[in-house]
């Protein structure tokens, strides 16, 4: 295994794009893009994309490649990322996957069970069910077709519990029963560096990029999607706080502090999500490159 596959990963907020450009450039390799809300066209400032600047310096992979209308799973990621590599490993030996969606780092890294395409059919009853009776009707059909599951799963996360209840529809086993969890090996090397501050700095670069955002157009962007609402691409903090404001049911003031405090809630969750991982070597963003380099050295 000559090959070798640099993971910056880590909460959001943190500096992983500014960290992973900075390495990219020093081994002359591409970036692939791992946030499961960056590609997506039309929401670049809700996302934090990288900007026109940065896809500059480095060549960027998944960014941008989807309408938002577009249905895309981590297994479609897994398969897609798994097709590029062969192409990177012509060019050179290294390639840097950048982002914190922890399915789709895990889905390259780890590979993910393989499950059944959702028909057309069966994603359109489920969001008809979840559009007439509500988040808490697919929770109660999940616990009868898959106690097992709908114990572990998080109840208000109304996309998890739709993909549930859609592959035991479509299986017609329960959703549990597909989920093998077997590691699947690689035919490249991985080095899995997660970026990491003190969480009172982390909250406060949080909440600045939250101002940040406002500033230069969130709402504007989301005032352009507001009629595709209902899409999962657009179920993402940021947008979900900007359609309560259109809807009437937040001031601006609240949907600002709201998009602060979700965002902080879900880098809680990407961390905690990381901390399982006994591979991550764990570096500040200031540490990053250094860190990468020497552990690019000690794989060599």
């Amino acid at each position: 295994m000559t090959k070798t596959l640099i993971v910056i990963t880590g909460p959001t907020g943190v500096g992983k794009t500014a960290a992973a450009i900075d390495l990219a450039q020093r081994l002359q390799c591409d970036i692939v893009n791992a946030d499961s809300r960056q590609i997506y066209r039309g929401i670049p400032i809700c996302t934090a994309a990288p900007t026109p600047d940065e896809l500059a310096a480095v060549r960027h992979h998944f960014v941008a490649f989807k309408n938002l209308e577009d249905n895309y799973s981590a297994a479609q990621y897994e398969n897609d990322v798994l097709a590029l590599l062969p192409a990177l490993w012509k060019q050179g030996d290294y390639a840097v996957m950048c982002g914190g969606s922890m399915l789709y780092v895990d889905a390259v890294c780890r590979g993910i069970d393989q499950l059944p395409d959702i028909t057309p059919e069966v994603r359109s009853a489920v969001k008809e069910k979840l559009a007439l009776s509500g988040l808490e009707s697919l929770v109660k059909e999940l616990e009868e077709l898959d106690p097992e599951y709908a114990m572990t799963i998080d109840r208000h996360n109304t996309s998890r519990v739709c993909h549930a209840v859609e592959i035991c529809r479509q299986a017609g086993v329960p959703y549990s029963t597909l989920r093998t969890g077997n590691v699947k090996q690689r035919d490249f090397n991985i080095i899995k560096l997660a970026l990491n501050i003190e969480r009172e700095q982390l909250f406060d670069r949080i909440n600045r990029r939250v101002d940040h955002m406002i500033e230069i157009g969130l709402e504007q962007e989301a005032r352009a999607v507001y009629h595709l609402r209902h899409l999962n691409s657009l179920n993402t903090v940021g947008m979900k706080e900007m359609f309560a404001l259109f809807d009437g049911t937040m001031d601006c003031h609240t949907t600002i502090e709201r998009i602060k405090k979700n965002t902080r809630v879900y880098a809680k969750k990407q961390l905690t999500w990381y901390r399982r991982d006994p591979a991550i070597t764990w570096v500040t963003p200031d540490d990053a490159v250094a860190t990468a380099l020497s552990l690019v050295e000690t794989c060599r």
